[in-house]
């Protein structure tokens, strides 16, 4: 059954804080507890009537959403403890009224509160006319449930690493297609292009990238969108790769050069190298988010070059961006299971920077690396 496990954790933790009957309403929490993911490539549906929603009663669970993303749920359909319940879209044969059709489906599913009964709800992915039709219900006595899921979901389950690995064995993948792009003269776009492409045609299907093409001659040469900046002689490009599929996101980063790079270049990515070999041999349980970040900025610092002025790391899973978040704020402690990346890097505007990054499983001897893409700075085009 799909993210069974993810469910029954919920299910335990709505009990042990007295709410029976619940609304998920963020994207990611939907993902995370049912696997359905609807495509993004285009962006949001025009024809949904709002987000899909995720009503909770007891321990069983009923996934709404606009009947032209059925597909997309899958194997949810034979879940004997989640069913799926659409609503109307697209049409031809009727004015198209997508937020009418969730309305009636909402009320059907929630049926009536018969006042002041309590339920949970994530009220910030809600909108407001959907909270409206609770309330008509006589579902009067709301429980705020934003973030809840936050500490569930960075342990990852059996079934949330196999999606994970698929996912960062993709941007492998396009890492590898980029070795292959990256040469004189070449621009931005064009590399990403071929990488894209390569994704693409490896998997079978559309899948979205993220997040990062730059060449070392922008200013702000430490992310970006690819444009049509091309590679001169001395020329370096950072990419930073993600791939969306199955709900799941990855990431990964490096630097790559037109041609023979310099020897600043050359030393430079290797102390950004070693950083990152640093800060994988301080990944275990029971270590602090933020002692892995003071201590791999120290490491840059001491090797005599400016600190990245960004996060060291980050979760990863059904967001790009979760926690544990590898920042200087943070106390979070490691635990077994967590997926995290880290990507220090070198910066100097205008004129390159290098980044490298590795996604690591945390285990209880330390850290398996997930990604496997080469990083070494004599790696250029053939």
């Amino acid at each position: 059954m799909m993210h069974a496990e993810q469910r029954q954790r919920t299910h335990q933790l709505l009990r042990a804080r007295g709410v029976s009957r619940a609304l998920f309403a963020h994207p990611h929490s939907i993902t995370w507890l049912t696997g359905f993911a609807p495509p993004v490539q285009l962006g949001l549906n025009p024809f949904a009537g709002g987000p899909p929603l995720l009503w909770v009663e007891d321990s069983h669970f009923t996934l709404l959403v606009m009947d032209g993303l059925a597909g997309a749920t899958g194997a949810l359909t034979e879940d004997p403890d989640c069913d799926v319940v659409t609503y109307p879209g697209y049409t031809y044969q009727q004015p198209i009224d997508g937020f009418g059709g969730l309305r009636v489906a909402l009320r059907q599913v929630a049926g009536e509160g018969h006042g002041a009964r309590k339920f949970g709800i994530e009220s910030q992915h809600l909108p407001m006319a959907l909270e409206a039709v609770l309330s008509e219900a006589g579902w009067t006595e709301s429980v705020d449930m934003d973030g809840w899921l936050t500490d569930l979901r960075m342990v990852k389950t059996a079934e949330e690493l196999d999606k994970l690995r698929a996912n960062f064995a993709l941007t492998d993948i396009g890492h590898a297609a980029a070795r292959q792009a990256v040469r004189l003269g070449r621009r931005e776009i064009d590399i990403w292009t071929d990488i894209h492409s390569a994704v693409e045609r490896a998997v079978g299907h559309r899948v979205p990238l993220g997040n990062d093409c730059v060449v070392n001659t922008r200013q702000a040469n430490i992310g970006g969108w690819p444009e049509a900046y091309a590679l001169d002689e001395q020329g370096s490009i950072i990419i930073d790769l993600s791939t969306l599929d199955q709900g799941y996101w990855s990431d990964s980063c490096a630097t790559y050069y037109a041609g023979e790079p310099t020897a600043e270049q050359r030393a430079v990515h290797q102390v950004v190298a070693d950083a990152l070999d640093y800060a994988i041999h301080l990944v275990r349980p029971g270590v602090k988010a933020n002692v892995i970040d003071q201590k791999t900025r120290a490491f840059i610092a001491d090797a005599g070059y400016p600190v990245y002025p960004h996060h060291t790391g980050h979760g990863v899973g059904v967001s790009g961006h979760e926690e544990p978040r590898i920042t200087p704020y943070n106390g979070q402690v490691l635990e077994e299971g967590m997926v995290i990346m880290l990507e220090p890097g070198i910066y100097f505007p205008g004129e390159f920077g290098v980044r490298l990054e590795d996604a690591l499983l945390v285990t209880a001897g330390g850290a398996e690396i997930l990604t496997t893409h080469e990083k070494g700075p004599w790696v250029k085009a053939t």
